[in-house]
């Protein structure tokens, strides 16, 4: 038998439980499921330093921990569980829950995240976390004075590279090709800043350490085969995200990346009654304070839906 709820929430993370919080206390009685990461990337993150009412920081973990809590402790009906199915030409929206479970929803809040891309090393891996990351805004800050190193070669790796070389002694950056993708003016600020070493034509062999984390990079030159160990403790990899989108492909418009499109000012996506939050719609901010605010704002739009369709 089908079970039916007023209110789905796909995904967790900042965005997924503040929309559950929102929507609780609404009296929405929402059913979430977590998703394959419970608590989406924070839970891989270390340190968080940046997001407001943590004045000595905390751990992604701890934090995503806490905002289950909440949500729970506004009746939230938070469920492990994968969304691995969805039909949204319905009303009310049908989901299938791990292949088996079958829910019916008038109102569902997608906040499914997005992965970053990584290169695939498995000492990239072994690090992340410990010197590896994937993104120069949240963790930059712990390399302050020191040297490090980042891949990539569009407007992401250029942008993160700029805001490394204003914390860090120096910035390496690791470009596959001979030129960078990015646009004019994002190249000409790498290029033109004297803190920024420019590797062309190369690619990462190895990400090196010790128990303390990372201690180096060895990259190797394309064109050459040389390769040239780079002597850094952080290492960044701004190659891109994937939203976890692919569930809904055929139902919501995305742009060419997958990120979900949402009306401007909104949650609301092309299909009455689905609601876009965090990362899975926003590839410019991405971060844990911008995700919660699209997981109120999707709370309050899923809520005023409700009442105009008189389904509250």
């Amino acid at each position: 038998m089908a079970e039916h709820t007023k209110c789905l929430i796909i995904g967790s993370g900042p965005a997924g439980y503040t929309a559950a919080i929102y929507a609780s206390r609404a009296g929405l009685t929402p059913i979430m499921y977590q998703g394959p990461q419970p608590g989406g990337q924070l839970t891989i993150t270390n340190d968080v330093e940046n997001f407001p009412g943590y004045p000595d920081g905390i751990q992604g973990s701890e934090m995503m921990q806490d905002l289950e809590k909440q949500a729970r402790r506004f009746g939230a009906d938070v469920r492990y569980g994968m969304v691995t199915s969805v039909d949204f030409s319905v009303s009310p929206k049908k989901v299938l829950v791990d292949d088996t479970h079958e829910i019916l929803a008038d109102a569902v809040i997608i906040s499914t995240g997005a992965s970053a891309k990584w290169l695939g090393l498995p000492s990239e891996q072994a690090f992340n976390g410990r010197g590896v990351s994937a993104c120069a805004v949240c963790d930059g800050f712990f390399f302050r004075n020191q040297e490090v190193a980042i891949v990539g070669g569009g407007d992401t790796a250029a942008e993160e590279a700029t805001y490394l070389a204003n914390l860090c002694s120096k910035v390496h950056m690791i470009v596959r090709r001979d030129e960078l993708r990015a646009s004019q003016i994002m190249q000409k600020r790498v290029t033109s800043n004297p803190k920024i070493q420019m590797h062309w034509n190369s690619s990462t062999d190895e990400v090196l350490g010790d128990d303390g984390g990372v201690t180096g990079v060895r990259i190797k030159n394309n064109v050459s085969g040389e390769t040239t160990e780079l002597p850094v403790t952080g290492f960044f990899v701004a190659i891109g995200h994937k939203p976890n989108t692919d569930i809904f492909k055929g139902f919501l418009d995305m742009d060419d990346a997958g990120y979900i499109i949402t009306e401007k000012g909104s949650s609301r996506t092309n299909i009455a009654g689905v609601f876009a939050s965090g990362d899975a719609q926003d590839n410019i901010y991405r971060q844990a304070i911008t995700a919660a605010g699209t997981g109120c704002m999707a709370a309050l739009d899923a809520e005023r839906w409700l009442a105009e369709n008189e389904l509250h």
